[in-house]
Parts: C-alpha cells; sequence; structure tokens
C-alpha cells in the first residue's frame, strides 16, 4: 500500500475492523485512490457511531439510512449514497460486526401476491428482472381492479371481467405494447391459477392481430456485423471482453441475460462446449464456432481481472466481484454501434442477424432452432418470412406475367 494510508486515522467502534479494510478493497479491485476515500468514509461511519453513542451491532438499515441523510445535509459533494457504502458493509457484515440487511417486506394482498408472483418469474420461468418487473406492472394494474371492501378475491374471477379489462386497457396501444399487454395478462392468470386464486382463464385473452412488414425479424447486413467487431480495440481490456462478448451475441445468439450469466464453469475447453442457461432454467450445450472460442480464450487469458467471482464477464471498474448487468450488455452494444457508424441497435437484432445469417448459408429452420434454443418449432418459424429465395418458389405468378 502507498503512503496515502498513513494520512487516515479511524476512531470510534470500527477502528479495530479497519487495519484489514484497504487488503479488501485491494483484492476487489480498487485503486489506491478510490481505497484511500473509501477507508476516509469508513472513519466519517465509525465517528459517527461514536457520535451517536451506537455500537456496530446497532447498526441496521435504519440507521445507514440516518447516517446517508446526514451525509447529504453536511457534504453536498462526495460519496454519500448507499452504493459507497457497500464495500464497508459487506466486509463489516461478513466479519460479523455489523447486521445483515433487513428484508422489506411487502404489505397488503396485492403486494404480497405480486411478489410471489416475481418469485415464479424468476425461479419457474427464468425471466430477466427487466421482463419480471414489466409483467409484475401489468398484473398490478389489473389485481388492484380487483380490490373490493372485503379485500382481494379473485375466487369469482370470469371471463367477462378480464375480457373487460383488456378492452378497456388496449385501447390506447399500438400493436407492439397490445401484444405485449395480452403476454403479460396471460401469465399473470396462469400464475394466478397455479397458485390457487384464481380460475383457469389464460386461455380466454384474444391475440392480436398485426403481421405486418414491420413485424418481421430483421439481421444485420454482413458488413455493419463486420465493423461492430473491428470496432473493439483488442490492445486493452475493454476491447478484448466487449468482443468476446459482440461475438457471442452475433454468432450464438444469445440474449443479453444469457451472457451476464454464463460462468467461467460453463466453459469446457477440451469437449468444445459452452452451457447456455437459457428462459425456464433451460441448460444447452452448444460447441461454440472457432471465432467465438478465440475471443473468449483471448479475454481471458489477456484482459479477465484475476477475483473470486466464477462469472465470466466483469465490470470494467472495481468491485470487479460484482457481475455484469443486462444493462451493461446492452451498453457494449450500444457503444459500438457508436463506434462503427451503425445505427443504434438492442441486443435482440443480434440474436435476429445470428438467425438471418445461418438461413442465408443454407440452414433449416429446425438446425436455427437448435442454435437458438427455441421451446417450438412455431417459434423459429417467423425466419420463414425472411426467406425470400424460398418463398419466390411458392409464390403463384401474377395473372398476365410473363413466365
Amino acid at each position: 500500500m502507498g503512503r496515502r494510508w498513513l494520512s487516515v486515522r479511524v476512531r470510534g467502534p470500527l477502528a479495530c475492523y479497519a487495519e484489514g479494510f484497504p487488503s479488501e478493497l485491494h483484492e476487489r479491485g480498487f485503486t489506491e485512490v478510490s481505497s484511500w476515500h473509501k477507508l476516509g468514509l469508513f472513519g466519517k461511519l465509525s465517528r459517527w457511531l461514536e457520535l451517536s453513542q451506537l455500537e456496530p451491532s446497532q447498526l441496521t438499515s435504519s440507521q445507514v439510512n440516518r447516517f446517508l441523510n446526514q451525509r447529504r445535509t453536511a457534504a453536498p459533494t462526495g460519496p454519500r449514497g448507499e452504493r459507497a457504502l457497500e464495500p464497508m458493509l459487506t466486509y463489516l457484515r461478513r466479519l460479523g460486526a455489523v447486521p445483515e440487511a433487513e428484508i422489506e417486506r411487502p404489505q397488503g394482498a396485492v403486494e404480497v401476491l405480486l411478489e410471489r408472483y416475481g418469485e415464479y418469474l424468476d425461479g419457474e420461468r427464468g425471466l430477466t428482472a427487466t421482463t419480471i418487473s414489466r409483467y409484475q406492472a401489468i398484473a398490478r394494474l389489473f389485481l388492484e381492479g380487483r380490490v373490493h371492501m372485503q379485500g382481494l378475491d379473485l375466487s369469482g374471477l370470469t371471463a367477462k371481467a378480464v375480457t373487460e379489462f383488456l378492452l378497456r386497457e388496449v385501447q390506447p396501444l399500438g400493436v407492439g405494447s397490445a401484444k405485449n399487454l395480452v403476454t403479460a395478462l396471460r401469465s399473470s392468470l396462469r400464475f394466478l391459477h397455479v397458485n390457487g386464486d384464481a380460475p383457469p382463464l389464460a386461455d380466454v385473452v384474444p391475440g392480436v392481430s398485426g403481421w405486418g412488414v414491420a413485424s418481421l425479424p430483421r439481421g444485420l447486413p454482413p458488413d455493419q456485423i463486420g465493423r461492430l467487431l473491428e470496432s473493439c480495440d483488442l490492445s486493452n481490456t475493454a476491447g478484448r471482453r466487449d468482443h468476446a462478448i459482440l461475438t457471442l451475441l452475433v454468432r450464438l445468439g444469445l440474449r443479453a441475460k444469457e451472457v451476464v450469466v454464463l460462468g467461467l464453469d460453463d466453459f469446457d475447453w477440451r469437449r468444445a462446449e459452452v452451457v447456455i442457461r437459457g428462459k425456464g432454467g433451460q441448460r444447452e450445450a452448444l460447441p461454440p464456432p472457432a471465432d467465438v472460442g478465440e475471443a473468449v480464450s483471448s479475454y481471458l487469458l489477456n484482459a479477465r481481472p484475476k477475483c473470486s467471482s466464477r462469472r465470466l464477464f466483469l465490470r470494467l471498474r472495481a468491485p470487479f466481484d460484482s457481475e455484469l448487468t443486462v444493462s451493461g450488455v446492452k451498453a457494449v452494444v450500444r457503444t459500438a454501434c457508436q463506434r462503427a457508424g451503425v445505427p443504434p441497435i438492442g441486443t435482440h437484432r443480434l440474436r435476429h442477424t445470428t438467425a438471418t445469417e445461418m438461413l442465408r448459408a443454407g440452414a433449416s429452420l429446425t438446425e436455427i432452432g437448435q442454435v437458438l434454443r427455441h421451446h417450438s418449432l412455431g417459434t423459429t418459424a417467423i425466419y420463414a418470412k425472411v426467406d425470400r429465395t424460398a418463398l419466390r418458389e411458392l409464390a403463384r405468378p401474377w395473372p398476365g406475367s410473363v413466365k
């Protein structure tokens, strides 16, 4: 450690834990300057406990919020948010010096049901946090309309009530938003039936018409794919990591969440397989193409920080043991588009790119469905709409046209 540590003196009830904190920060990848600031905040928290006549064992979540509120008032600049306290609280909780964070329990019948619904979507369906939040919002809208003076009663729920709700909410929406509403409502009704709260009504929710040209899955042209991958600077950590992420998205058609949960143990280099953990706890072993193996191995050997995390992809800034998020993967794609001069796209557009490139190379819909890990061939059949060569053979000639 540098000389900066010598200028930090920790007083108060946390002083006995201060000696090991710098090593903790160093192992988690924080720079010396950043660690110096965090040790200073460690000292301020200890001093605050002393002035408040509190022991470390009394540092509950409510007391942490009190400290933060006073910091925001006393220090208009500098670290004073919950994120700044995370390293020290994690360190102190592991030592048993301070209590674990309290879990806030939901209040009210709707909130309790929504929490169980979220657990169901996560554990049974394996959906992303963003999708779960969107489904819960629609479920909340539906459930709050069923709360009466006697509370929440769903046992008498009817198909008419479901249809009335759908017709009322779908009116101002476009085709895409209406389809999302229908999908989320069906999911909510299935859960309510499985949970024993309502009769089986998911099948009474009608579909939404609208299968126009705008709904066709669109992949990127080959030249734009090349520009995206070539935009990564392979001479630095960020470039190698982003190149590996983009290669996985383009060549294996992974979802953003599937990239996030990839672990070091998911790659079997001897057997040339990678295990993909998809929706609903699905696990599929795929043979990675050569360029995927080269991109990932280059990142592992030359760019991945050393830390205790078993996740494949890590943050570029400390703490490295904090997992890369779905938003982080989307930011990788967005930034690459800016560098390459490509119009901004989402990660799912790269999944469509995988399918359309396979189709262009002569792969069958069954083979595409296996790579994309679709549960049903009907889901893959949407790509038949973009296979113009095959569709041309099926098209009937226009009356009066030259054969």
